[in-house]
């Protein structure tokens, strides 16, 4: 160990799996990128939870609140098949923001139907991201995560639904 407490020592991660070393290594990728876009994606939840106002504020909130939850509840299992298949994952809030492709929203204020407009893209865009790694597990036969994928597909596609609906007539 050096003197910042970093290990230096490189450890191979081939973790028995009965797919092909390339299967392990692009789905493990593969499913990395994912988890930082539903970090990215669970703390935007948060954020527009927690900074929700107007006239609709109680309902918001806790609809933001069920979201967020649900997208949370993907994080370990997704970690956990990525280090299954022997690949490494997130390791750090600067690692997630390295790989994140779904954008944070820093703004001081936003309007709520701007959130939930937000969010709604956010989370179509996880749905199609989790439909592209979808096709790969099948390319190479995994099973396993393309079943994890198919509930969470249709998890993302309730949410989208949910803020379609509630901005519907609001001009989001």
């Amino acid at each position: 160990m050096n003197t910042t407490g970093k290990s230096r020592i490189a450890y191979d991660l081939k973790t028995p799996t009965g797919l092909r070393m390339d299967a392990t290594k692009d789905i493990g990728a593969a499913a990395t990128v994912l988890l930082a876009d539903i970090f990215a994606l669970y703390l935007k939840t948060k954020n527009f939870h927690w900074h929700m106002s107007g006239p609709h504020f109680r309902g918001y909130h806790l609809l933001l609140d069920d979201q967020s939850a649900e997208i949370l509840a993907m994080t370990d299992p997704l970690a956990e098949r990525a280090r299954a298949l022997g690949a490494g994952t997130i390791r750090s809030i600067g690692d997630i923001s390295r790989r994140q492709r779904l954008q944070d929203n820093d703004a001081d204020f936003v309007h709520p139907h701007e959130m939930l407009a937000e969010l709604r893209e956010d989370n179509a865009t996880l749905v199609a991201s989790m439909r592209t790694m979808h096709e790969l597990c099948d390319e190479y036969g995994d099973v396993a995560t393309a079943s994890l994928l198919e509930n969470w597909i249709d998890e993302g596609e309730k949410r989208v639904w949910f803020l379609f609906e509630t901005l519907r007539g609001s001009n989001g």
